[in-house]
């Protein structure tokens, strides 16, 4: 009986973790102009600021995952508005086939979301991390990759085997 309240009361307390990877040129300067303009936003979030969302490699985001983050999220430059030219092309095409490989092997697509947000909206920014909580923490916690209580890692087993 105490364990099961136990359960609940963590089940409650549960909040999705999140790695937002952002573009340096826009994505990353509007999550600063929401700081500067005191717009509050979930702290779920944690940023990495990269130079281009093209740049961002799908096995990152598959190591995220891993790793025991609930979800990602990807924003770069509007179409047309990168600084390399094609970054945020490339970055959409990456992310289309990643979605299919997500759906393949069993992880949800809607834990890793793509947006494009501009240096000046910062209320934009604001908005799709707040969605991508609410999203996120619809889907509930990251089990895939979640060992059992006592579990060992692939490395610990075999290590035990020799």
């Amino acid at each position: 009986m105490g364990a099961k309240l136990e359960t609940k009361e963590k089940e409650k307390k549960w909040e999705p973790k999140i790695l937002a990877f952002l573009c340096r040129w826009c994505s990353y300067a509007g999550a600063d102009l929401t700081g500067s303009s005191r717009t509050s936003y979930p702290p779920n979030v944690r940023i990495l600021r990269v130079p281009c969302s093209g740049r961002v490699n799908p096995l990152f985001i598959l190591k995220t995952l891993r790793s025991g983050m609930d979800g990602v999220l990807v924003s770069g430059c509007h179409p047309g508005d990168c600084h390399y030219t094609a970054g945020n092309y490339n970055a959409r095409r990456k992310f289309a086939i990643l979605a299919r490989l997500l759906e393949y092997v069993g992880i949800d697509p809607r834990r890793v979301q793509f947006s494009w947000i501009s240096a000046s909206e910062g209320d934009k920014f604001a908005k799709v991390v707040s969605k991508v909580v609410a999203d996120v923490q619809a889907l509930g916690p990251n089990e895939l990759f979640r060992l059992p209580q006592g579990g060992q890692t692939a490395k610990g087993a075999a290590s035990a085997h020799e």
